[in-house]
């Protein structure tokens, strides 16, 4: 016999389907609960609330477990490609080698934005944020590429998902280059992602670019370590979005612009900062002290849903070393105090009983700005990562036949009727 859960309120007691899935917490089913009661549920934020079921990525909190289709976020990051990912997110299977080779061929054949979408960036002020001419910049692809925007159609599903997953570096990259005032530079064929990214970011006409494969391999993992991570707030704004039947590019401008908020993304250049103002070892105690004394943030530590360390912060620590030893920061006193704050949070018991652990971001902002990169383009490069994972959320939500637009109730504590008063009369 299946297990229920019974409320019982005004009286009536009512039986809730649980649902299983193939790990995590079980599910309640209150898809009737309304129409059986003529109440609501109320879950602020949505922190208790299953709002769709997927296959896609799991996360164990507790544990310190992050998953996509079943495989270990750590082993994808040290075994396999960006590109081999996306094929992963989008399609439920690693890629067989002629099938990654179509899957690579395709992407990279699809980096060229059209010549005419160039102009678009003109219209932006010269000190326009990078992340505000992402958002119009992506928002504008449905009138370049309206081809592949029927959501009904999976050819054309598919077609706006490699498009998207293709000319997100190309069009961060120019936000970048138009963000430092430098021209343009367009994508080359016989590159991989990461190193095309790269290129295109750095590479100026008065010299050439010469590749570094420790850069570009940094930069391939940055991708996958961000690559998707469950019903976050972005992800669920991409599945909003696209519940109405909007098209795809909409769906994921919504995605940037919510990825925007400091409170999403903010926290690797907020973790920068925090080590920028220590600035020297010999300070640590001091601001370890203001933190427990709470006159003091801890940035870079803890996680909303992370309660173990990070898995994706190992590898950001490796790549990190990997990227400064390379660039002959090494001795970067930023790292060191990262290191020796890593130390002490991992043995002070203070920290230990919150289970405040460094996350993916205290580490990525030392290892973003070794590579090259302004914080204004932190984000960005969080978007270029994220959309592999809003597309397959997208997908995924469009094919489930159980999909609804979304539609949240609340609750109301505003004025009851009222009768309307003429403007002369109100006292």
């Amino acid at each position: 016999m299946a297990e229920t859960a019974k409320i019982t309120i005004g009286g009536k007691t009512i039986d809730l389907p649980v649902l299983k899935g193939t790990t995590g917490p079980d599910v309640v089913d209150i898809r009737k609960f309304y129409a059986e009661s003529d109440a609501f549920t109320y879950d602020p934020g949505f922190t208790s609330t299953a709002s769709c079921e997927s296959k896609i990525t799991f996360i164990d909190g507790d544990a310190g477990i992050l998953l996509h289709r079943g495989y270990p976020i750590g082993e994808l990051a040290e075994q396999s490609s960006f590109l081999e990912v996306c094929y992963l997110l989008l399609h439920g299977e690693l890629p067989t080698a002629s099938a990654f080779t179509d899957f690579e061929h395709n992407i990279t054949y699809h980096t060229m934005l059209h010549e005419q979408f160039d102009r678009f960036f003109q219209g932006f002020r010269r000190d326009a944020h990078p992340m505000a001419i992402m958002t119009g910049a992506v928002g504008a692809l449905s009138a370049f590429y309206h081809d592949s925007t029927n959501v009904d159609d999976p050819e054309q599903r598919m077609i706006s998902a490699h498009r998207m997953i293709a000319k997100m570096p190309t069009i961060a990259a120019r936000a970048f280059k138009y963000f430092r005032g430098q021209p343009f530079v367009h994508p080359r064929n016989d590159l991989s992602y990461a190193e095309n990214f790269l290129r295109m970011c750095f590479s100026v006409p008065a010299e050439d670019w010469k590749p570094n494969p420790v850069l570009t391999r940094a930069m391939d993992r940055i991708f996958i370590l961000h690559a998707d991570h469950e019903q976050n707030a972005s992800t669920s704004t991409v599945r909003s979005a696209g519940s109405s039947g909007a098209n795809p590019f909409a769906c994921i401008a919504a995605g940037i612009a919510c990825l925007w908020g400091p409170a999403h993304s903010g926290a690797n250049e907020e973790a920068l900062n925090m080590l920028m103002e220590i600035g020297t070892v010999d300070r640590i105690p001091e601001y370890v002290q203001g933190v427990k004394d709470r006159r003091y943030r801890l940035m870079g530590f803890g996680h909303r849903v992370y309660k173990n360390y990070d898995p994706r912060a190992t590898v950001m620590q490796k790549t990190c070393h990997e990227v400064l030893a390379e660039v002959g920061d090494s001795d970067d006193p930023l790292l060191k105090v990262a290191l020796e704050l890593e130390r002490i949070a991992l043995s002070d018991e203070y920290f230990i009983e919150r289970k405040l652990y460094p996350n993916v971001d205290f580490y990525s902002g030392i290892t973003l700005r070794a590579l090259g990169f302004p914080p204004e383009m932190f984000t960005v490069l969080f978007a270029v990562a994220r959309t592999v994972g809003w597309i397959a959320q997208w997908k995924e939500m469009i094919e489930d036949p159980a999909q609804k637009i979304s539609r949240p109730r609340q609750l109301y504590t505003g004025a009851t009727h009222r009768p309307y008063v003429a403007v002369e009369k109100r006292g």
